[in-house]
């Protein structure tokens, strides 16, 4: 058996991301690990021992994985996408715009009836799609 999940990065905004998500996409989140409550505690800087090391959500049939990492080893995101193929595209589409930046509205395209790209506020890159038009 294989599993491919994807595993998200943020630089000290995990908890509130994972939250967001929660109640954006229907999620339920099953893993909120502190790095104060870990073995990992001494190597994180003052202040990150309430930063996320792990977490995990449940969205339908997905796992959708995140950690907040030290300053001096965040990368934004690039090179990826995370796509969402949803009935509800254009409220899903705009609550992840709401403080992020929209790459390409929500529009008909010759391969869906409602796609758009956005950067969440935390930095995330999602591509939205429906199968329904707006």
């Amino acid at each position: 058996m294989i599993e491919l999940r994807a595993h998200l990065t943020f630089r000290g905004e995990c908890e509130a991301a994972f939250a967001f998500y929660a109640q954006c996409l229907g999620g339920e989140i099953t893993l909120m690990l502190k790095y104060g409550d870990s073995p990992a505690a001494t190597d994180v800087p003052p202040g990150w021992r309430e930063k996320i090391v792990h977490a995990t959500m449940t969205i339908g049939d997905t796992t959708l994985s995140g950690a907040d990492v030290p300053p001096d080893h965040y990368r934004p995101p690039q090179g990826f996408y995370l796509l969402l193929n949803t009935d509800e595209a254009e409220r899903i589409f705009n609550e992840l715009a709401d403080g992020g930046s929209v790459r390409m509205p929500l529009q008909k395209t010759f391969w869906s009836p409602a796609f758009g790209v956005v950067v969440d506020r935390f930095g995330v890159p999602w591509e939205v799609s429906s199968h329904q038009a707006i």
